[in-house]
């Protein structure tokens, strides 16, 4: 019988992240920060774990430093376990001086590394969406059907279908037809699999994969020219091999965009949030800071996601997540924010005529996302712009309404970021 420990998990560590712009300026897709104290990366590995595949390669190749230094310094099996996390890097070799340039031409330059692996199957994951899934379960429907290629599959509404790999499954679970962010809408009805549902009537692609390590090795080898799973691979599979869907109808979130970031984390910051960081049997792993609680002193707070070692002094906080070392007052207020925190405390080294990290007093930020060590100073107002505005002011950024202050950046005091 196949054995998880067989199976290969490789996490692809995304491109250049354009979508998700100012955020990815300085640091790759699956490093960026979310939920106050994880980065988008402990999800997936987390999930691995947590299914007890414990053979884990993360695929990493723009702005890679900030996200190998937080897998080295997370995750460690100890010498009794045979467990591992590695990172392959882009690389120069004799047969190629190339960049990835897709998704499964990252996994075709790592090649060597999957077959020294000796896995049998090889789970394809993204490294920038959230949500909880037992993988083990989902090897074993792609093992059970005797699979080349599973699919993991979501209903999805109307308004998704454009950004997503729309496919056709039958009565027994196998695909019979994919097409890739279709945008035509008579394209789109073909592909109605749940008429019954209006809201969402659509299944689309997770870009979660499992695969036969020989039907994927072949298939990379064969097709030089496949670079991307979504648009080519799979739908080249269709056509050749057995490919069965897995219905995961539970929470799911693609965050790919500068708005669907901002709304995902908000969404942990609300009452009774459809994803839940506490699960004691299905934690979400991250690096275990050494750090002080957080303190709040005479503020009021409202439906706030928090991490630890913050300071809050005298403020009004609201509908918002607010990260490490954070540090916000007196007489601010936040409300429908992100505050990401700091990578450090700005401590005795500060120099008089420097602003502070963190929001200086008698702020008021409102529909943004500020990123680590952002310095905002006193009396600052950003307010969020209407859906669809999008402007790149330098110092701060709008991504469809909503601004965004870039990791390292200082606002001086005083300044406005409001629509006119």
């Amino acid at each position: 019988m196949p054995a998880l420990d067989d199976v290969l998990a490789i996490i692809l560590g995304g491109g250049k992240g354009t979508r998700l712009h100012p955020l990815t300026k300085l640091r790759s897709k699956p490093a960026v920060p979310i939920a106050g104290k994880y980065r988008l990366i402990d999800i997936p590995i987390s999930n691995c774990i947590n299914s007890r595949i414990y053979h884990i390669a993360v695929l990493t190749q723009f702005h890679s430093v900030s996200l190998n230094r937080h897998i080295t310094r997370t995750y460690h099996f100890d010498n009794f376990h045979t467990g591992w996390v590695q990172i392959l890097a882009a690389e120069q070799t004799l047969q190629s001086e190339d960049w990835y340039q897709g998704s499964a031409d990252a996994v075709r330059k790592q090649i060597r590394e999957i077959i020294a692996s000796d896995a049998k199957d090889v789970i394809i994951l993204a490294g920038d969406h959230l949500y909880r899934m037992d993988y083990a379960a989902f090897v074993q429907y792609h093992w059970d059907h005797d699979a080349d290629v599973t699919v993991a599959v979501q209903p999805v509404p109307k308004h998704e279908a454009p950004r997503l790999g729309i496919l056709k499954v039958a009565d027994d679970g196998r695909i019979t037809a994919f097409v890739e962010k279709p945008k035509d809408p008579a394209v789109q009805a073909q592909f109605v699999s749940r008429p019954d549902d209006p809201e969402n009537p659509f299944l689309g692609s997770m870009g979660i994969y499992v695969f036969k390590t020989k039907v994927l090795i072949d298939m990379l080898t064969n097709f030089p020219d496949h670079d991307d799973f979504g648009s080519q691979v799979i739908p080249n599979s269709i056509r050749s091999h057995v490919v069965y869907g897995f219905n995961f109808d539970d929470y799911w979130r693609d965050i790919g965009t500068i708005r669907s970031f901002y709304d995902t984390n908000l969404e942990l910051a609300s009452p009774n949030a459809k994803f839940s960081f506490f699960d004691p049997e299905r934690p979400i792993y991250t690096n275990p800071r050494i750090l002080p609680g957080s303190s709040v002193e005479d503020s009021v707070l409202k439906d706030v996601l928090m991490a630890e070692g913050c300071r809050i002094i005298q403020s009004h906080v609201s509908h918002s997540v607010v990260g490490l070392r954070a540090h916000i007052g007196p007489n601010a207020t936040v409300k429908d924010s992100i505050v990401m925190g700091g990578d450090f405390y700005d401590g005795a080294n500060l120099r008089r005529n420097e602003i502070p990290m963190g929001v200086g007093s008698n702020c008021h930020i409102e529909g943004a996302i500020l990123d680590k060590n952002a310095r905002i100073g006193e009396g600052t107002v950003i307010l969020p712009f209407p859906r669809g505005t999008d402007i790149d002011a330098g110092t701060w950024v709008v991504q469809d309404g909503i601004v965004v202050i870039p990791k390292d950046t200082t606002i001086l005091p005083h300044t406005r970021i409001a629509p006119e």
